[in-house]
């Protein structure tokens, strides 16, 4: 089967690169998934081919997936009669129960039919009237908790239609339950984890330090890495039970080895540090902390940024921040200060790490007086940022001197 995972922009190749991590260290179990193929990432996803279990893989363990959608029908619709008429066309006694529920996901670009809501109201009309003719009944439509969740997306008047087999965004972990202002989303918070360079750092035992945590995704999202937890253990809902090509034997075999794996020894996971100096904050953290089951693998503590420090004994590891750009909160003039602070306390106090910022403000990258060794393209919702990394020289060497040129990615 062909399958098609899609993620934000700037994200495309670091999710080809994970799904392949995935079916390969998973094969030794499920030798099924030798056949996954990943294809070549396209815009905003990256298309791959197999069985079943492939797909399933997907959705419990990429981090940085939105959804994992099972393409069935591609047709022009240069028209709304074009639209209902190739909906309508396609078999869905296949995919649906008409005693279960549907939504409708509608996105277009580039097409004469512009107003999403009723691209989505036609291909809707299209499913019911064909079932109903076939049945005599056709599904209901719940817009916040369908059975199925039918995905449409319409570029330069073609129509590509598909099932959403997460059944909503993959980003939502089931842990959240509670949160700042302009929380990072779980799979951005888990691209900055691959492209700072995480695993291996993680791997030669170093540890984690966010000095601006909010609610913790950044530290949880680590900690799920760090304790091998599938990111899609604890959601309660799927979009492919009520499919009518679900395998549960299938999942349920994938589903027990990922609780299996989970490692949540404290003494096996280097240490993981949140701080933030609003006490609110701290205690959202700890809340998803709890929700997320990993109470006692995260370490999160209210502290001024200048206070920041790396954990006793942790020569190495991640110094990472996802701070205020003055997008949604702030001012630039207002936060330089900031900026210039998290400079001073990566120089000060984390030499031998690797540093890493998230913003979307070049002037405020600056400010940090710092020179990026890499420089990769990440969007935060619509909002282009940039995720700097540092190589943070410790003893004499001179930063200046030593760091690579600048590139980006």
């Amino acid at each position: 089967m062909d399958f098609f995972a899609t993620t934000a922009k700037g994200m495309e190749e670091t999710l080809a690169t994970e799904l392949a991590r995935v079916f390969a260290d998973l094969a030794a179990k499920f030798p099924e998934l030798r056949e996954a193929k990943v294809g070549k990432p396209d815009r905003a996803g990256v298309p791959f081919s197999g069985p079943i279990a492939a797909a399933y893989a997907a959705c419990l363990w990429s981090r940085i997936a939105n959804r994992v959608l099972v393409p069935i029908h591609r047709f022009p619709a240069p028209n709304p009669e074009k639209l209902y008429g190739g909906a309508k066309a396609i078999r869905w006694s296949d995919h649906i129960d008409v005693r279960g529920t549907i939504a409708v996901d509608f996105q277009t670009t580039h097409s004469a039919i512009t107003h999403s809501q009723f691209g989505a109201q036609k291909t809707k009309d299209a499913i019911c009237d064909q079932l109903r003719s076939i049945h005599g009944e056709r599904p209901s439509v719940d817009l916040v908790q369908p059975d199925i969740r039918v995905n449409v997306y319409l570029r330069n008047d073609e129509a590509s239609v598909a099932i959403d087999l997460g059944g909503g965004s993959l980003h939502e972990r089931g842990y959240r339950s509670e949160q700042r202002v302009a929380p990072l989303k779980e799979n951005l918070a888990a691209a900055i984890l691959y492209l700072g360079e995480y695993l291996p750092i993680l791997a030669a035992g170093g540890a984690l330090v966010d000095p601006m945590c909010g609610s913790g995704t950044i530290p949880l999202e680590a900690a799920m890495i760090a304790t091998n937890t599938a990111p899609g253990l604890g959601r309660r809902r799927w979009g492919f039970t009520a499919w009518k090509k679900h395998d549960a034997k299938v999942w349920d075999a994938l589903l027990a080895h990922a609780r299996e794996v989970r490692v949540l020894d404290p003494k096996k996971v280097p240490k993981i540090v949140g701080f933030d100096e609003d006490p609110q904050a701290i205690r959202a953290a700890l809340a998803n902390a709890e929700s997320a089951g990993l109470r006692g693998l995260v370490h999160f503590e209210k502290r001024e940024l200048d206070a920041a420090e790396a954990p006793t004994g942790f020569e190495t590891g991640l110094f990472i921040v996802n701070p205020p750009y003055g997008e949604r909160i702030g001012d630039e003039k207002e936060l330089a200060p900031l900026y210039r602070r998290l400079g001073d306390t990566m120089k000060k106090k984390f030499r031998g790490w690797r540093g890493g910022i998230l913003t979307g403000s070049a002037a405020l990258a600056k400010e940090v007086g710092l020179k990026a060794s890499r420089r990769h393209v990440l969007f935060n919702g619509a909002i282009e940022c940039r995720l700097l990394t540092y190589e943070l020289y410790g003893g004499s060497r001179d930063p200046k001197k030593s760091e690579s040129p600048a590139t980006e990615s």
